[in-house]
């Protein structure tokens, strides 16, 4: 009776055993080692936020990136993160002034500039006096666009993702690099080649444990870092959105 006793408690413990492997919980962690990601990036003005001058300037990014884990825990897992930009646009508002004097001698002069403030649609007439001679102007000023490709690298960024065991994460992120651009931007003189610097919030939205999507809000600055002959910066509020995949 002992020995069927004992064959009995084994058979139940095996059994125990073998059902709590088969029920031990997967990886809780909704993150990856290394993750791939395509995203584009869009800001419809800028304006002084922080460091930078000019207004109405427009960005449109398409580019990829790249994380590593560094460090996981319950609370954070804190990720490197980089990103290349192989199409980095920018918009600068032009005006166009067409300015006639009228006398003493008809001339006509067009000047096309990317102004430091707002673009403004604009016509009058003026007079000046120099050397006793009086001159009559009249000016009219129509705004347009000009759209400058480049290129761009953050090979510096970092990257915290909250609360890693839940879908839905909040997450802070800066980013460091530069620019190239074809032509100088935001104004002539002011270089073609730029640092930025970036930092933001947003949320990131795991489908599964190896794909996601991350939305997110950016302090984005453009400067060259009186490298060239004017430097008046850019700010933006930049919107991103990514799509994350990886292991």
């Amino acid at each position: 009776m002992r020995r069927l006793r004992l064959l009995l408690f084994l058979a139940l413990l095996v059994s125990t055993l073998t059902a709590i492997a088969q029920t031990e919980p997967a990886n809780p962690y909704y993150s990856r080692r290394n993750t791939f990601g395509f995203f584009a990036a869009y800001s419809n003005d800028s304006s002084h936020m922080l460091l930078g001058l000019v207004e109405e300037r427009k960005l449109l990014d398409l580019g990829l990136s790249y994380s590593r884990r560094l460090w996981q825990g319950r609370v954070v897992n804190w990720q490197y993160n980089a990103e290349l930009l192989p199409v980095a646009l920018e918009s600068d508002p032009l005006v166009k002034e067409v300015e006639t004097i009228t006398s003493p001698l008809p001339q006509t002069f067009t000047n096309i500039f990317a102004p430091v403030g707002a673009c403004h649609n604009a016509s009058g007439s003026y007079t000046q006096t120099i050397n006793g001679t009086v001159y009559s102007y009249n000016y009219v000023d129509t705004c347009s666009r000009q759209w400058t490709i480049g290129e761009g690298i953050s090979p510096v960024g970092l990257q915290w993702n909250f609360r890693p065991r839940r879908k839905v994460q909040p997450f802070v992120t800066t980013h460091g690099g530069y620019m190239y651009s074809t032509r100088a931007i935001p104004i002539e003189g002011a270089g073609n080649f730029n640092f930025t610097f970036d930092f933001g919030a947003g949320l990131e939205f795991y489908r599964s444990k190896t794909r996601s999507i991350r939305a997110e809000y950016r302090y984005h600055h453009i400067s060259n870092h009186d490298t060239a002959g004017q430097n008046p910066g850019i700010d933006n509020g930049l919107f991103q959105v990514t799509y994350a995949f990886g292991r």
